[in-house]
C-alpha cells in the first residue's frame, strides 16, 4: 500500500501507527487541519461519553473535517455521499499502541459512483494522515 507506515485488515479501512497519546495525536491533527485550512467541525469522544455512563472503552475518539468546496460538488454529484462526508477519521489505543484508521478513499468513490475528479477531491486523507504518523 501506498500510504506511510500503512496496515490493511481489509481493503476497505486505512490503519495507521502513530506516536503519542490518542489525545496528543488528535491535537495534532487538528494543527494539520489548520494548516491546510480544512474545517475541523467535530470531535467525538467515545471513550468519554462511555467513562460518563458508568462503562470502559479504550481510549476512543473520532475526528470529522473537511472543506466545503471539496466535499460539495461530490455531495451534488451523489446526495448519498453526504452519509460518508465530511471525513472521519478514528483515532484509537490498541493495547498501548495509537493507531489511526480511516475509509479508504477509493472504497468511497466506489460507493458512490465517483469520478476520477471527484474521486481526487477524497484523496486528502492520505497525505493529512501520513503527516500525522510522520510528525
Amino acid at each position: 500500500m501506498s500510504d506511510l507506515g500503512a496496515m490493511e485488515s481489509d481493503e476497505t479501512v486505512v490503519t495507521k501507527v502513530t506516536a503519542g497519546s490518542v489525545d496528543e495525536t488528535v491535537a495534532r491533527l487538528s494543527d494539520l487541519l489548520t494548516a491546510r485550512s480544512l474545517t475541523l467541525f467535530a470531535v467525538i469522544d467515545h471513550s468519554g461519553e462511555a467513562r460518563r455512563a458508568g462503562l470502559e472503552l479504550r481510549d476512543t475518539k473520532v475526528v470529522i473535517f473537511g472543506s466545503p468546496e471539496a466535499g460539495t460538488p461530490v455531495m451534488q454529484s451523489a446526495p448519498l455521499a453526504a452519509l460518508d462526508l465530511p471525513l472521519k477519521v478514528l483515532v484509537w489505543d490498541d493495547g498501548g499502541e495509537t493507531k489511526v484508521s480511516y475509509t479508504a478513499p477509493g472504497v468511497l468513490a466506489e460507493r458512490h459512483h465517483l469520478s476520477d475528479e471527484l474521486a481526487q477531491r477524497l484523496s486528502a486523507i492520505g497525505p493529512i494522515t501520513n503527516a500525522l504518523v510522520a510528525s
